[in-house]
């Protein structure tokens, strides 16, 4: 068996480089002004030496651990991807890092999720949507800075980050209009999210706002999925709905629905026009 090797201390570091160790303790943490020579001393050492942190213990000496946990319903989602892409971005050359958790949106495994990041001493907490309570989040903010991205927390709204649901369907929807379709299929999110209900009421407001009658025949709740798109579009079929245009409430739906129009053999857009929110690079 090959000998384990020697963990490299910053008394190694400071022996190495012919410096204090309260000097190789600024310069690795970034903290009183080192001159520049010296400092140097202690990065070839750095170098030289192979030394690798002790995160926690660095987080247990200065009260942070330099981590930023988020919470995502799926990580494989494109659009949460591009969510967490950005966060990633945004975090490079700060000294942060983010550290996920996959919730499902399942309230259970949001609280599991919460208290196993706060257990690990992040020092910051990013929700992408999310189920848990304006309560629930106002404690946890209470610890540490909160972002909350989808929803709105009227207590929080300084750190809540949305996009206006209501207008984008209203405009998807009365584009569609424009072009002279006037039965219009919709294929909702979830009903309990505040972002499928707001993409809903646009909708609704569209069709009425330009004299036409709401049929709730062409309304299907789907759950932001391809799959739910599929079948949504294969129920409007079965009974005999007629529509020449679809508003899906993100892409991903979009995506399901145009399967299941060229599985009817419906072409797009020569039979039926698709819209979908969210803007997706793969759209």
């Amino acid at each position: 068996m090959a000998e384990q090797r020697k963990k490299v201390t910053i008394q190694d570091i400071a022996r190495e480089a012919n410096v204090s160790i309260s000097t190789v303790s600024r310069v690795l943490n970034n903290g009183a002004p080192v001159k520049s020579a010296k400092k140097e001393l202690v990065l070839e050492a750095v170098e030289k030496l192979g030394y690798q942190p002790n995160v926690f213990a660095q987080g247990l000496a200065s009260g942070q651990s330099k981590t930023i946990g988020v919470l995502t319903p799926y990580i494989s989602s494109p659009f949460y991807g591009e969510m967490m892409r950005g966060i990633i971005e945004g975090l490079d050359g700060s000294n942060y890092s983010a550290l996920f958790s996959e919730v499902f949106w399942s309230l259970e495994r949001e609280k599991q999720a919460i208290q196993s990041l706060m257990a690990r001493r992040i020092d910051g907490l990013i929700t992408l949507g999310g189920e848990s309570s304006a309560q629930a989040l106002l404690k946890i903010n209470n610890q540490i800075p909160v972002i909350v991205i989808g929803r709105t927390v009227p207590e929080l709204s300084e750190r809540c980050l949305r996009i206006n649901d209501f207008a984008g369907a209203y405009a998807a929807t009365k584009h569609l209009i424009d072009f002279g379709h006037r039965r219009i299929a919709h294929i909702s999110g979830l009903s309990s999210h505040q972002d499928a209900a707001d993409r809903l009421a646009g909708y609704r407001q569209a069709i009425l706002d330009s004299g036409l009658q709401i049929d709730d025949n062409l309304i299907i709740e789907g759950e932001y999925s391809e799959k739910s798109g599929l079948i949504a579009v294969q129920s409007l079929v079965m009974r005999g709905q007629m529509f020449s245009a679809i508003f899906a409430a993100n892409d991903q739906t979009a995506y399901g629905a145009r399967l299941g129009l060229f599985r009817q053999g419906l072409r797009v857009p020569d039979d039926v026009s698709i819209i979908g929110f969210d803007d997706q690079p793969g759209s």
